[in-house]
């Protein structure tokens, strides 16, 4: 039998078609879903690498994640998770050990200093917060070149991460617009 390209092409779409279109059978019955993640105790979470919210499950056991899969159960992703969010497990441990590359604790360089110091959270979140105030009340204008009302502070400016998800941009820039900030800018990933 001799086929030309036109009738092999008909044939080949009509023979995968046929393959691709499952049975009535198949359609009549659904298949069950079992949440298999609540029954043994592992944790649904979100992916943080982006703005999608990537739904994951974590299975962890003494501070060790020792799986994660995505979320079947997860209406944007349905099970599936990309390369970043497949090594969502490696921000705290690699290979059931606590990654060593993750810092656990806060480091601080003083201007002009090459050494790094070991401070503590309290006087971290102090200090910023202290410098944001200090920043914000000497840059802070109320009127500017010719006197209108502006109250904005140009000294600052906020860039949020890629790992912010919708609610978190919203209100991150919700609380620096409080600030008077005007230069508010994210970095989406997606």
């Amino acid at each position: 039998m001799k086929v030309n390209r036109r009738e092999f092409l008909k044939l080949t779409a009509t023979t995968a078609g046929a393959l691709l279109v499952p049975s009535g059978a198949a359609l009549a019955e659904e298949a069950p879903t079992f949440p298999l993640h609540k029954m043994v105790g592992e944790t649904p979470t979100i992916c943080c690498f982006c703005g999608v919210g990537c739904g994951a499950i974590v299975s962890a056991e003494g501070g060790r994640v020792l799986n994660l899969e995505g979320d079947p159960d997860h209406p944007i992703n349905q099970g599936s998770l990309c390369s970043k969010g497949l090594a969502l497990a490696q921000i705290n441990t690699v290979d059931g050990e606590i990654n060593r590359h993750r810092l656990q604790t806060v480091k601080y360089r003083a201007s002009g200093s090459s050494q790094w110091e070991e401070k503590d959270w309290d006087w971290a979140l102090e200090t910023i917060a202290r410098r944001i105030k200090d920043t914000r009340e000497g840059s802070f204008l109320e009127q500017d070149g010719e006197g209108r009302t502006v109250n904005r502070v140009e000294a600052i400016a906020s860039l949020g991460g890629a790992a912010l998800d919708n609610e978190e941009c919203s209100l991150l820039s919700k609380a620096m617009r409080a600030l008077g900030l005007v230069y508010i800018e994210h970095q989406a990933r997606i």
